[in-house]
């Protein structure tokens, strides 16, 4: 069986899935043709992109703006939360220092993240 191969063949199966969302929902029985071809197509698409576009595993910079946000906090509450200046929150997030060990440690401990995702382990 033919896999999707190009970008355009990947654009034309996502629009045609586009298309067949409005045709098939969850009482569409599974033998109907639409939901054979939607069926079909997603499993060519979800292949495609696993290939061509692999999900990267979040940085920890992303996962400390992430954390930020569930916590409604901002860079000088998280300075305060780990004992640093909020200049040194900000060089963090920019990337353009990492934590000590110290600060890494608060890190993973005051915002629950994992230490080997912290250590970058």
């Amino acid at each position: 069986m033919a896999g999707i191969r190009t970008e355009k063949q990947y654009a034309a199966a996502c629009s045609r899935i586009e298309e067949l969302l409005k045709v098939v929902d969850n009482n569409t029985p599974p033998d109907n043709r639409d939901f054979i071809e939607l069926d079909l197509l997603s499993d060519l698409v979800a292949d495609y992109e696993e290939y061509a576009h692999p999900v990267q595993e979040p940085n920890l910079i992303d996962i400390i703006k992430l954390r930020m946000y569930e916590m409604n906090i901002n860079q000088t509450e998280l300075s305060k939360l780990l004992g640093v200046s909020p200049s040194r929150i900000s060089e963090y997030l920019s990337g353009k220092s990492e934590p000590t060990l110290s600060v890494a440690r608060n890190i993973s401990r005051e915002l629950d993240i994992s230490a080997s995702v912290v250590l970058n382990a």
